[in-house]
C-alpha cells in the first residue's frame, strides 16, 4: 500500500471552525469556551479557528474576540494551532480584528469575503488587502459564497496568493478542479465542507476546517490518516460510518452554532446549548434528531 505524498498544511489539517460559549445571561463564556478547545484538542485536532461563523463572530464585539482569542490561546496554544476569524463586512472592522489579533499572538487569520454587502471583486481584493496588509499573519481566505452572496474570482485569487501572508483557502464553494488549480497558485486548501470532505482529500487538500469536528474529531482524522497512508477503503468507509453525524449536523435549519453546541451538551462537554439571537437553541425534538444521528455514527 503506498502513501500519498502529503499536502502542505501551514495552519495543520484537523481543523474545526470552534463554537462559543455564552452564559445563560448571554454573557460570553470564557471558561467553556476554553472547554471546547481542549475538547477539540484532545479529540484528533492540530488546530481550532476562534470568532467564525460557528463561533457566531457577527454577534460578538472586538473586545469579546479579544478575550475568547486570549481564553483559547491559554487552554490550547502549546498543543495546536490557534486561527482567528477577523472576518466582516466592514474593513476597517476587520483591520482593527486582524491587529488585535495579532497582538495577542493569533498563529493565522481567518479572512472571509464581505458578507451582504456584495462587493464586485475590486471591492473585495481592496477588502483583502488592506486587511491583509495591517499584520505579518499568515492569512487563509475563507470563500463561502453561500453565506456571503460573493465567490472569489480566479483572478482575485491571481493577485492575493502573489501576497507573502496569503497562503491558504478555505473552501466552501465545491468546485474540486478549481481546488486543483488554487494549489497550482502555490495556495493551501482545506475544505470547508463537511460532506465534501474525503472528496477534498483526493483533490490535494491540506485537510478541513471542520464543524463536525466538534462532535467527530478523532474519527474525522481517522478518515485523514487513512487517506493519507494510502487505505482508500478504510478511508471510505470511516467516512461513510460519519454520514448519519454529517446529515445531523449539517442538515438542521440553523446548523453551525445551534447543531455544534447542541452536540456539545449531549458529550457532556457543555452544560447548556446557548446561543446569542438571531440564532435559537436547538428545541428538544431537534436535539432528539440530532442525537440520533450521532448514535448511528457511533458517536454516543
Amino acid at each position: 500500500m503506498t502513501s500519498t505524498p502529503l499536502p502542505a498544511a501551514p495552519f495543520g489539517r484537523f481543523l474545526t471552525a470552534m463554537a462559543t460559549a455564552f452564559q445563560d445571561d448571554g454573557s460570553v463564556d470564557l471558561e467553556g469556551t476554553a472547554a471546547i478547545a481542549a475538547h477539540l484538542v484532545d479529540h484528533g485536532h492540530d488546530g481550532v479557528v476562534v470568532s467564525g461563523t460557528t463561533g457566531e463572530a457577527p454577534t460578538t464585539t472586538v473586545p469579546e474576540d479579544g478575550e475568547i482569542l486570549a481564553a483559547v490561546k491559554d487552554a490550547v496554544g502549546d498543543r495546536a494551532v490557534v486561527v482567528a476569524g477577523v472576518g466582516t463586512n466592514a474593513t476597517a472592522h476587520s483591520v482593527e480584528l486582524a491587529r488585535q489579533a495579532e497582538k495577542i499572538g493569533a498563529d493565522g487569520l481567518l479572512l472571509v469575503t464581505p458578507y451582504y454587502n456584495k462587493p464586485g471583486q475590486a471591492g473585495v481584493l481592496h477588502h483583502f488587502r488592506q486587511v491583509v496588509e495591517a499584520t505579518d499573519v499568515p492569512v487563509m481566505l475563507y470563500d463561502v459564497p453561500g453565506r456571503t452572496g460573493t465567490t472569489i474570482a480566479m483572478e482575485t485569487y491571481e493577485v492575493a496568493a502573489q501576497w507573502e501572508s496569503v497562503v491558504a483557502v478555505k473552501d466552501a464553494v465545491g468546485d474540486f478542479a478549481r481546488g486543483i488549480r488554487l494549489r497550482e497558485l502555490g495556495l493551501a486548501v482545506y475544505s470547508g465542507d463537511d460532506v465534501a470532505n474525503l472528496a477534498w482529500l483526493a483533490h490535494g487538500a491540506a485537510g478541513w476546517v471542520s464543524v463536525v469536528g466538534h462532535v467527530a474529531g478523532d474519527q474525522l482524522r481517522a478518515v485523514g490518516e487513512a487517506f493519507w497512508s494510502g487505505d482508500h477503503v478504510a478511508a471510505l468507509q470511516h467516512f461513510t460510518r460519519l454520514l448519519p453525524a454529517i446529515d445531523a449536523v449539517m442538515g438542521a435549519a440553523n446548523y453551525g452554532a445551534t447543531t455544534a453546541k447542541a452536540g456539545l451538551e449531549l458529550l457532556g462537554v457543555l452544560d447548556n446549548r446557548n446561543v446569542r439571537a438571531p440564532l435559537v437553541p436547538l428545541d428538544d425534538d431537534e436535539v432528539a434528531a440530532l442525537r440520533a444521528g450521532l448514535v448511528a455514527s457511533g458517536l454516543l
